[in-house]
């Protein structure tokens, strides 16, 4: 498979007509018809259900495009840096959950532009679990990750703060007005849920003799949507304590206390570009003068 053919294949599943995308494409509506069936012969699959008006991705079709999204971005990455070594500019991709350590990596990466102002950032907002499956693939650079996690391929610094873990629920429940919440609290409560199976044995943990007393009402990783959940009475969010607040809702901490440790980690023995090999120092000498 050529990256441009792939290119054609992406422009085709976003526009849903062989016409149109050819136009934008700047080749002939024949071309592309053409280009398109000899990648579904190489493939042995059906990528397109074709009508008169409009062409819809198949199951295998909406794969394809998940991975050649990745390979086309990964691709131009490269590019990118190997055309921006010398004048050390460029884009640095890093993922990071919700969490009150990303004021510190905010804090480093302004510390770092001031002395390279020519670097951009690519920040991609995620778990820890599809974080490292972005870096593994090469998408990412670096990622900011909430313990417990398997860090044995990554190179790693531990964040110098603690993330302390409560509830978010309406300020018209009744819970809203105690200063903090223990297990017996949230029994035959509603309750929103992470969806990382190791975060969900922490909380699991802390509820103790009550967990088997919860009910699981939904789950997610983003804080926001979970809080619009909250805010409808769907159930009590069991999250981080960010600094940030939602209307018509408050954060309460856990007791007894539940803490997590959040790493910076990117992988051991990767070849990187000039401008990730020297934020890397950024962060060493910077993280380890705090711990």
């Amino acid at each position: 498979m050529e990256l441009r053919v792939l290119n054609y294949f992406l422009m085709a599943a976003r526009e849903e007509n062989i016409t149109k995308a050819a136009s934008l494409l700047h080749i002939t509506q024949p071309t592309l018809s053409r280009q398109l069936m000899q990648l579904e012969e190489e493939l042995g699959v059906k990528l397109f259900r074709r009508s008169n008006h409009n062409i819809i991705l198949t199951d295998e079709g909406m794969l394809l495009k998940r991975r050649a999204q990745e390979l086309v971005s990964l691709a131009e990455k490269t590019k990118n840096e190997f055309n921006h070594q010398e004048n050390l500019s460029g884009e640095i991709a890093i993922g990071s959950g919700e969490f009150q350590s990303t004021e510190i990596l905010a804090e480093l990466l302004t510390s770092f532009q001031k002395n390279c102002p020519l670097i951009k950032y690519e920040i991609y907002s995620g778990n820890s679990d599809n974080i490292k499956d972005r870096i593994e693939i090469g998408n990412l650079d670096f990622g900011l990750l909430q313990e417990p996690v398997d860090i044995r391929k990554y190179e790693f610094i531990r964040m110098p703060i603690k993330e302390e873990w409560g509830i978010l629920i309406n300020e018209d429940s009744e819970l809203a007005l105690k200063e903090s919440i223990c297990p017996k609290d949230l029994a035959g409560m509603p309750i929103i849920f992470t969806r990382r199976e190791l975060i969900q044995n922490e909380l699991t943990n802390w509820l103790g003799v009550y967990a088997s007393q919860i009910e699981i009402a939904a789950s997610g990783n983003l804080l926001y949507n979970l809080a619009v959940l909250a805010r409808n009475k769907i159930g009590i969010v069991m999250s981080l304590k960010l600094n940030c607040k939602y209307d018509g809702l408050c954060y309460i901490p856990l007791s007894p206390k539940l803490e997590s440790s959040t790493v910076l980690v990117w992988k051991k023995s990767q070849p990187f570009s000039p401008a990730a090999e020297m934020l890397i120092q950024h962060f060493k000498k910077c993280l380890n003068s705090i711990s």
